[in-house]
This record gives C-alpha cells, sequence and structure tokens, in this order.
C-alpha cells in the first residue's frame, strides 16, 4: 500500500457511495459500491486478500469516491459505470440470447401473431419465453392451424391459401368485426396461458365426426393437431399449478469461486437453466448481487424471483421491481435445493477448467505486453470480403477484456473505386469507423488488429494519420498456406508466436471477424442476386422486395418457395412471373 492510498483511506467519508480503483496509468480498473465507503474501501489494503481479489488490489495505485444519500443509489450508480467503462476486474455481461416470446398483435385493426426476441410494443401481448425458437413455432403452428387469424405480416388485396384452406378469416376481402376478433383473441390468450382442454375435448370431436363421415384426409389432420399439443403437455410437465414465471437462484462457492445456477421457469414450467462461474472480485454478496443486476439488465424480469439468501434479498429487493422471495417450506424449498444441487455439481468440473486456463484479460494483459502497449483491453479487429469485387463489404468486431461485444460489430458497404482492392478497403474501412467514432466522442480501443501484415498496417495507419488519431495497430501476418503465422508491429517488425494459449486466442478473434465479414458478404451477395432476379418483373417494387426478402432470406429459400407462397406476397401474375424465372437459377 503506497502513501497515497494510505492518506486516501483516512480521509474517507462513512457515508454510502461508489469507489473507482485506477491504476499506474490512471485507468480504472474495478468499480464498487458500499454502505459505509470507509468500512468497504480499506478492506482492501488491509485485510489480506487472494485469487482475483488480490491481483486486482495489486494494480491500484489510487481511488476515487462519488457520495450518494443511499446504498441504492449507490448500486444504480455502480451498475451505470461499469457498463459505461467496462473495468477490467468487474463482472461484465454483454450480448447474452434473448429467449422467443410468441407475440400476440391485439392492438391493431386486424390482430396476428409472430415470434419476438423482445417485449417492447405496448400494443402487443407476450407469452413465454420459449426454450428455443423451434418449440415457439411449433406453438405458432398449432395455433395457426385452429385459430383463423391472419397469416400475413400486412393484409393483401387477394386471399391467400390459409383462406382457401379454412385458416384465415381473410380481412382482405372480409370486414370482420370487433366482436368477432375478440372472441378469437380471448380463446388464444387462454391457449397460450396453458388451459388448453376445451381445445383438446374440441379437436377429439372433430376426429371422430370425420371418421364416421369417412374424411379420414381432414381427420388426419385434426390427429396430427391434437398429437402435437398432447406432445407439448407431456414435454412441459407443469411444476406449479398457478402458472407464475418465477427464477429459482442457487450459487455455491469455495475457494474465491462461484458457481450460480438460475432455474427458469415460466407459466409454471421449467424452461431453461443458466448456469455462471466466476472468481469472486471483492465481497461475495456484492458480487452475486453485482451479476443478479447486470443478467436482469438484458433478461426479463420474472414475477418472482426466489433465493436463499436475506443479505443478497436486502441488496437486490429496492433495485429490481419484482417480489423477491426467500424460501421457508413447501415446493420453493424443494426447487431451491435442486438449484444449489445443480450449483455444487457445476462446480467441480468448472474449476478444474478455470484453473488450468489462463483467463482472457490475462491474454489481453499478455498480447500488450508482447507489443509493449499499455494495454489491449478494448481490441477491435478488421476484415474485408468480397468475389471478384463484387457485393465488397468490411466488417469490424469488438473486443472488450476478451469477450466478444456483439452489439459493436458493425458492417461497411466498399465504396472504393476499384472494390478488389483490399489495401483500399482497408483505408475506406478504418476512416470511416474512426471518423465516426471521433465525431460521437465514443471510447476508442486500445488496439486495432487488422487481417493481414505490412500493407494492411501501413493503409490502416495513414486512414488514422488523416484522422490524426494515436492508436496501437499490429497485423495478423500469413504463411503460404493462408495460416496465421505471426504478429506484426505498427513499426512492421514481425512478433512470432511462441505462446500457444495466446495464439488460440487470437485465432478465436480471428474467425469471429471472418465469419462476420463472410456472413456480411452473403447476405450483400444474396441481396444483389435477388435484385437481378426480380428486375423487369411488373408488380415486384421495392416495398415487394423487402417482403420477398425477410420470407425468404437466401436464394435456396426463395427457389423452394411454391406457387401458392409467392402469390400470399406478390399478385397473381407478379407470383407466375418470377416462379417460371427462378427455374432458370
Amino acid at each position: 500500500m503506497n502513501e497515497i492510498i494510505k492518506k486516501q483511506i483516512e480521509l474517507l467519508s462513512t457515508s454510502p457511495g461508489c469507489y473507482q480503483m485506477f491504476d499506474k496509468d490512471n485507468n480504472i480498473i474495478y468499480v464498487g459500491k458500499a454502505k459505509n465507503l470507509k468500512k468497504r474501501v480499506s478492506q482492501y489494503f488491509l485485510r489480506p486478500q487472494i485469487g482475483k481479489t488480490a491481483a486486482m488490489v495489486s494494480h491500484v495505485d489510487h481511488f476515487e469516491t462519488i457520495l450518494t444519500d443511499t446504498e441504492k443509489e449507490a448500486l444504480i450508480l455502480e451498475m451505470n459505470l461499469i457498463q459505461k467503462i467496462h473495468p477490467k476486474y468487474n463482472i461484465l455481461l454483454m450480448d447474452d440470447k434473448h429467449y422467443p416470446y410468441i407475440e400476440l398483435h391485439k392492438g391493431i385493426k386486424d390482430p396476428y401473431i409472430s415470434i419476438a426476441r423482445n417485449i417492447k410494443n405496448k400494443k402487443s401481448d407476450f407469452y413465454g419465453p420459449y426454450p428455443s425458437s423451434s418449440s415457439a413455432y411449433q406453438v405458432i403452428n398449432i395455433i395457426n392451424s385452429i385459430y383463423p387469424l391472419r397469416k400475413c405480416s400486412s393484409v393483401k388485396k387477394s386471399p391467400c391459401l390459409y383462406y382457401h384452406l379454412g385458416q384465415c378469416i381473410a380481412p382482405c376481402i372480409n370486414k370482420i368485426s370487433k366482436e368477432e376478433y375478440d372472441k378469437i383473441i380471448k380463446s388464444i390468450e387462454s391457449f397460450l396461458r396453458g388451459n388448453n382442454e376445451e381445445v383438446i375435448k374440441e379437436l377429439k370431436k372433430k376426429i371422430e365426426k370425420c371418421s364416421e363421415e369417412l374424411d379420414y384426409e381432414n381427420a388426419k389432420v385434426y390427429k396430427e393437431q391434437l398429437d402435437s399439443i398432447l406432445y407439448i403437455n407431456e414435454k412441459q410437465n407443469v411444476e406449479f399449478i398457478d402458472r407464475i414465471n418465477r427464477d429459482f437462484i442457487g450459487f455455491y462457492t469455495y475457494e474465491n469461486y462461484l458457481s450460480l445456477i438460475i432455474l427458469i421457469y415460466r407459466n409454471g414450467l421449467l424452461i431453461a437453466k443458466k448456469k455462471f462461474f466466476y472468481e469472486i472480485v471483492g465481497e461475495i454478496n456484492d458480487f452475486i448481487a453485482d451479476l443478479l443486476m447486470q443478467y436482469y439488465e438484458i433478461n426479463t424480469l420474472p414475477k418472482e424471483i426466489v433465493i436463499s439468501s436475506e443479505e443478497i434479498i436486502d441488496l437486490l429487493k429496492d433495485n429490481l421491481k419484482t417480489t423477491i422471495i426467500l424460501p421457508k417450506q413447501g415446493k420453493n424449498i424443494d426447487i431451491i435445493s435442486i438449484a444449489i444441487s445443480n450449483a455444487q455439481e457445476n462446480f467441480s468440473s468448472y474449476l478444474q477448467v478455470e484453473k488450468n486456463k489462463e483467463s482472457n484479460i490475462d491474454l489481453c494483459n499478455k498480447l500488450a505486453k508482447l507489443l509493449n502497449i499499455p494495454k489491449a483491453d478494448y481490441i477491435e479487429l478488421f476484415d474485408n470480403s468480397h468475389l471478384q469485387g463484387s457485393n465488397a463489404v468490411g466488417a469490424v468486431v469488438s473486443y472488450i477484456n476478451g469477450e466478444e461485444v456483439k452489439s459493436m460489430n458493425r458492417q461497411f458497404n466498399i465504396e472504393s473505386y476499384n472494390k478488389k482492392d483490399d489495401i483500399s478497403s482497408m483505408k475506406e474501412v478504418i476512416y470511416r469507423r474512426y471518423s465516426r467514432l471521433k465525431e460521437e466522442n465514443k471510447k476508442l480501443p486500445d488496439l486495432i488488429i487488422v487481417d493481414g501484415g505490412k500493407e494492411q498496417i501501413i493503409a490502416a495507419l495513414e486512414s488514422l494519420n488523416k484522422l490524426d488519431l494515436d492508436i496501437n495497430l499490429c497485423g495478423l501476418v500469413k504463411n503460404d498456406k493462408h495460416q496465421t503465422r505471426a504478429l506484426m508491429s505498427s513499426n512492421l517488425k514481425e512478433i512470432p508466436f511462441d505462446d500457444k494459449k495466446l495464439f488460440l486466442f487470437l485465432s478465436r478473434m480471428q474467425d469471429s471477424i471472418h465469419r462476420f465479414a463472410i456472413t456480411s458478404h452473403i447476405k450483400k451477395r444474396s441481396k444483389s442476386m435477388f435484385k437481378s432476379i426480380f428486375d423487369d418483373i411488373k408488380g415486384i417494387g421495392d416495398k415487394r422486395k423487402e417482403m420477398i426478402l425477410k420470407r425468404f432470406p437466401s436464394l435456396s429459400d426463395l427457389k423452394k418457395a411454391t406457387i401458392e407462397e409467392l402469390k400470399q406476397i406478390l399478385p397473381s401474375d407478379a407470383a407466375s412471373e418470377l416462379y417460371e424465372k427462378l427455374k432458370s437459377y
């Protein structure tokens, strides 16, 4: 502990607030909150620490505090600072996969249902989440086959195939009363809440009637619908008859490591399990509360959270707008015990893996040391993709503390005159990326990595110089077989890979930028190919092109489309002409 820290500790307030730990280069490496700043912050330096906490404390040169009126304000401020600054030693949850919901668009003239990944539309009702898109689509297909709401995302001018099959109420040609819609919606809402007994009875009656009339074809259709509903009922196995959305949180700690499990129940059904494993920094309860606060920033907050820790409940109850329960008896105790058992079971295997591997932060530090730069906590990688110069795109992927942040990834349509020229493309993409960040006064990366050697580095430096930006830069140099063999620094000196773990770390990053660039190129090429297919077909304008691309995202999907499916989107003549044209592709 240096003299600056000793003096700072003496002056600490006993008020609640946030504290920020700085390294010798004045970078914020950790943000925390405390009910009593003096008590909490002094503990880091006056008590022996182990693991990641010890590593963090060893790098602290000085700290700063921000006083707040309450501990709740401190927690909110801490979350905001973590998301803005991305300190090296804080947990950072990003880009979590959102489970699919079924969206009932009922606040519009002609209601319909669809899949949704967020629940922000205030005119809709949402049901779920479902464990996968396929399970959500399975339910939607059943609803679509039973209830005659429109299937098209926009109302057409003529009836589609579903109308002729008796599965669409056809607002395109019929005037549907609000009373009629309300009746259908009420039935769908009941079904989505799990009340499908009436539907099952009705389907059984229809099967029986069709069989008596020797209408075996329709009997088969109703039988398939019945089987799907019975399969869903059997597969999901209702655990709670009250059908409340709950999360059960179980955790286990040992040797400064945390294993945490979230069992996700929706409508009384267990639909998924989330697993977390971290080395703890700071006080255990604060660490778990921070993790859960971040988790519920990017995931749906259930009606109830069940967790077996009064201390953590006290930290969360004023900040999460839901009911948080300490289990005392009954099924809640049984399920929380299962969650804790899961956390214990996963602990051993995770611990072995974690102890035998270097953290992403350690690997970022190694990379910075290898390149002789201050740090590499925020890295951006660039790559270009084209096919003989056509449909050229540039791409950038972003990594913070060694984790990809997909929301920050960007693609660029190359505007250079010669699109076969990767050097010109690199100049353009680097310039466009950082002129934008500079203009918006956003944080710049610690390190730029370009996929290439000398020429790519020189091109990138030229663009950075035009912008008067000084950002550390390196390239990934390849051998004759197009395999990465070395790093090249911005002064064009090659640095061989002696560290296998660092090589694999950079290879994972390289694979990610390649995937993103190629995927972006394929999407652009598909749209370009579609454009040539749609040319000269009367009745296919920009709006209908968008509708086709939304429904059939690739050429292979479009070629599989039936004439009936095309007629749902296009006028009959245009659909027929497109159908014939596709045969030649």
